[in-house]
C-alpha cells in the first residue's frame, strides 16, 4: 500500500471570492470532495490571490484549477485571471457569478480562455459544482 503524497506536493485548487461566507462554503464543498487529491486554498481578493500564486510559483507548486468570482472590488475576476494565467497557464478556469450576463461570459471566454461559467448558488454541489469540477480536473 502506498503512502499518500505529502500535502505540499498535491496540486492546488484556488478559489477567489470577496464574500467571506461564500468563499468559506466553496472551499468547504471542494475539500469535502477533492481534499484527498488536491490542496484547496482560498483568497478573498484578487490581489491576495495573485500574491499567493506568486509564492506558489516560486515553490514550484502546481495549480490545477482557479475558481474566481466575477464581481470583486479593485480587481474583477477577468482581470485576476489575466494575471493568473501568466503564472499558471495550464490551470483550468471557472468564473462564478450571481448574475446571468451572457456578455460578461462571452468576454471572459475570449479574454482568458475560460473553461466554464458557473452561476451562484451552486447548491447542491453534487449537481451544481462537482460535475463541472470533475470534468475539468479529468481533462
Amino acid at each position: 500500500m502506498s503512502e499518500p503524497a505529502p500535502e505540499r506536493l498535491l496540486p492546488i485548487i484556488l478559489t477567489v471570492d470577496d464574500d467571506s461566507p461564500v468563499s468559506m462554503a466553496l472551499a468547504r464543498d471542494l475539500r469535502r470532495r477533492y481534499g484527498d487529491r488536491f490542496r484547496v486554498l482560498r483568497a478573498e481578493s484578487g490581489h491576495d490571490a495573485i500574491k499567493a500564486l506568486r509564492e506558489l510559483e516560486l515553490r514550484g507548486d502546481t495549480v490545477a484549477l482557479l475558481i474566481v468570482d466575477y464581481r470583486m472590488p479593485h480587481m474583477d475576476g477577468v482581470e485576476f485571471l489575466e494575471q493568473a494565467i501568466e503564472l499558471f497557464p495550464a490551470a483550468r478556469r471557472i468564473m462564478l457569478t450571481a448574475y446571468a450576463d451572457e456578455q460578461i461570459a462571452a468576454d471572459a471566454i475570449k479574454r482568458v480562455k475560460l473553461d466554464h461559467y458557473l452561476l451562484k448558488p451552486w447548491n447542491p454541489p453534487e449537481t451544481g459544482l462537482y460535475p463541472v469540477v470533475d470534468t475539468l480536473l479529468r481533462g
